[in-house]
């Protein structure tokens, strides 16, 4: 196996409606008030929406995303609408296993812009570049089974559930609770 950090692709590419790239320093000010807008829909999934965001704070995470990125450790991804440049989401192809290649999907979405296909397409769009690109054989979605809106979307775009790990992860409010497994295979 090449070492990851030699492998060239692009950082960035586009699906019908959306840009989608790595994060650059300087995009933490538009995360941050993206996340403060977001905080209600998020609180109940996301443990650093647990609180308001500070811009520096943001930054921090931004900066560390683009490092891991060039690295190649973990690829963080921004998204953002074509036609405007309005920030849409935050999502990347985390728990890289490069000897596969293997890659989780994770994602949140702006809530101003929930509920219009952002989401859906973005995933299928970094779906589609992991498979091309970085020649992905395993994807993997993972979600709390009460998290309605974050199921639908491997299930719309055909992901299998592979199963219900039961007492998994610890939600939040300090709740256990079951993780979904979704993935493809190529």
């Amino acid at each position: 196996m090449v070492n990851p950090i030699l492998l060239d692709f692009p950082t960035e590419f586009e699906t019908d409606r959306l840009l989608i790239r790595m994060p650059l320093p300087g995009d933490g000010a538009v995360t941050c008030e993206s996340i403060n807008a977001s905080l209600k829909g998020l609180q109940p999934w996301m443990p650093f929406a647990q609180k308001e965001q500070s811009v520096e704070e943001t930054e921090v995470v931004i900066r560390q995303g683009y490092l891991n990125f060039l690295n190649r450790s973990d690829l963080r991804l921004l998204v953002f609408k074509k036609d405007t440049g309005e920030f849409v989401a935050s999502s990347g192809l985390h728990r890289i296993n490069w000897d596969v290649p293997k890659f989780e999907i994770g994602y949140w979405i702006d809530t101003r812009y929930s509920g219009q296909g952002y989401m859906t397409e973005a995933v299928q769009g970094i779906t589609d570049f992991a498979v091309r690109e970085l020649k992905a054989r395993r994807i993997e979605i993972r979600c709390d089974s009460l998290n309605t809106k974050s199921k639908a979307i491997p299930e719309k775009l055909g992901f299998a559930l592979d199963g219900v790990l039961k007492n998994d992860s610890v939600s939040v409010d300090g709740e256990l609770r079951d993780t979904c497994i979704y993935s493809k295979t190529f």
